[in-house]
C-alpha cells in the first residue's frame, strides 16, 4: 500500500485573517477552489517551494454551526524557520502574541486568528540566548 501526505485541514472563521496570519509566516495560496453548490472555500498555501507540503483554510461561508465543536483533538502545525528571533520578531511586529517565546534559542509557538497552534522549530543548532525572548514569559496557552 503507498501512501503520501496530502495536506492539513484547519476550519477558519474569517479567511482573509486567517490567509495573512499564514503569509506572515511566509505561506503563499498554491491553489483556491470555490464551491457554490456547498457554500465553502478552501485555500492550499504551503512555503514557497515545497507544495506538496501545504495547510488546507476551510472557511464555510455560513459559519461552522451545527458542525462538530470536539476540534478533533487538533495539536498544532509545525514549521522550521531559519532564523527563529527574526521570524518572532516579524510576527510580533506585526500584532501576533507569542505564546511560547524562543528563550532556548529552538522553539516557539503561536495562534492563529482560529487559535490553531503553531510550534516554530529554529532549522539547525539552536541559537545562543538573547532578549528580549531569553526573560520573555509565556502569554495564554500553546
Amino acid at each position: 500500500m503507498g501512501l503520501r501526505y496530502l495536506h492539513t485541514m484547519v476550519r477558519v472563521k474569517n479567511l482573509e485573517a486567517s490567509m495573512a496570519f499564514y503569509q506572515l509566516l511566509g505561506l503563499q495560496q498554491i491553489r483556491r477552489h470555490e464551491n457554490d453548490q456547498g457554500r465553502f472555500t478552501l485555500v492550499f498555501m504551503a512555503p514557497p517551494g515545497q507544495d506538496e507540503a501545504p495547510i488546507e483554510l476551510t472557511f464555510n461561508w455560513d459559519g461552522d454551526a451545527g458542525l462538530p465543536s470536539d476540534s478533533r483533538h487538533f495539536g498544532h502545525l509545525a514549521y522550521r524557520v531559519d532564523n527563529i528571533y527574526a521570524t518572532c520578531r516579524h510576527l510580533m511586529n506585526n500584532g501576533v502574541t507569542i505564546n511560547r517565546p524562543p528563550r532556548d534559542g529552538h522553539m516557539a509557538f503561536v495562534r492563529s486568528p482560529d487559535n490553531i497552534s503553531v510550534e516554530l522549530l529554529q532549522a539547525g543548532a539552536r541559537l545562543a540566548p538573547a532578549e528580549p525572548w531569553a526573560s520573555m514569559p509565556n502569554t495564554g496557552q500553546w
